[in-house]
């Protein structure tokens, strides 16, 4: 009996084991998850941010600066103090700042604060300009980056966390479609040499803006699917992208599939929420995913 008894106990403390071992895996994938959303999310943020800066500042530089064939380049960034700057130098050999717009969160344009001083770079300046060169070479260069028509590559230098990045995003030259895609992730070390390169989506994919699909309903949900290679939640560049055209397209929703999850971004609230499959595994499949 006694023997049965110790039997009975050991094995009872084995599944009392597994299944804290259970718990404790599940509580550390979980807490992984909510690590890469909160990083992926404050990236996206960030590339928005110096793109606002980008597309606001080229308009008010362009329009108080008077020597347009002074002007070699522009870049964006944003302080510690949340002031996002974007600034225009020169096309010397040794180039200089020409000029600075600054923004505060709104991005209001008649916020902006315009100072057309001459200056050297700050430290900061210094880096991004020189990892934006390199990187402006290399997609002029190598055969990993593609071009499409009616369509731009944007650079979007960051210093950030002791990492030196430039992403490369496609925007669109005509209204009417958001372009998710084609887009690239160069890294740096902290001399400015190249240390990477990679195409974060493997394809291009246009997805229009909101409006009347053929049967008449309303198009206010999107969205696109993930190869595993991109990864299996939405990346930065997507939220970066979608931050910036979401008012435009009017969607409320922007949806990326993936094999493990389905990314949700909140259009009016710039949110993120992220459901493994199995959760959502009895909603109603779209048959009509954009994939890569």
């Amino acid at each position: 009996m006694t023997s049965h008894l110790l039997k009975h106990k050991n094995t009872m403390k084995r599944i009392l084991f597994l299944l804290l071992t259970f718990v404790s895996l599940s509580a550390v994938a979980q807490t992984d998850l909510q690590t890469r959303i909160k990083t992926v999310v404050d990236e996206g943020k960030r590339l928005y941010r110096s793109e606002m800066a980008s597309w606001y500042g080229t308009d008010l530089f362009l329009g108080n600066y008077k020597s347009r064939a002074n002007v070699g380049g522009y870049f964006s960034y944003t302080t510690k103090e949340e002031v996002s700057k974007c600034i225009f130098f020169s096309k010397a050999e040794k180039p200089r700042v020409i000029g600075t717009i600054s923004f505060d969160k709104t991005f209001n344009p008649e916020l902006a604060k315009i100072d057309l001083n001459e200056r050297e770079f700050i430290t900061l300046e210094n880096d991004l300009y020189a990892i934006r060169k390199v990187a402006l070479t290399i997609i002029n260069t190598d055969t990993l980056f593609k071009k499409y028509s009616n369509t731009d590559l944007n650079l979007i230098p960051l210093v950030f966390n002791n990492e030196k990045k430039v992403y490369v995003l496609t925007g669109p030259k005509q209204g009417g479609a958001v372009i998710i895609g084609n887009d690239y992730l160069l890294t740096f070390d902290n001399n400015n040499q190249l240390t990477g390169k990679k195409a974060l989506h493997k394809n291009i994919i246009p997805v229009p803006y909101a409006g009347k699909q053929s049967d008449g309903t309303e198009i206010v949900s999107t969205l696109h699917s993930h190869l595993p290679e991109t990864g299996d939640i939405i990346t930065s560049t997507d939220i970066c992208t979608l931050m910036l055209y979401e008012k435009y397209a009017k969607w409320k929703t922007h949806k990326v599939v993936s094999q493990k999850y389905l990314s949700t971004w909140d259009c009016a609230k710039d949110e993120l929420t992220v459901m493994t499959m199995e959760e959502v595994e009895k909603m109603k499949k779209n048959k009509n995913i954009p994939t890569e």
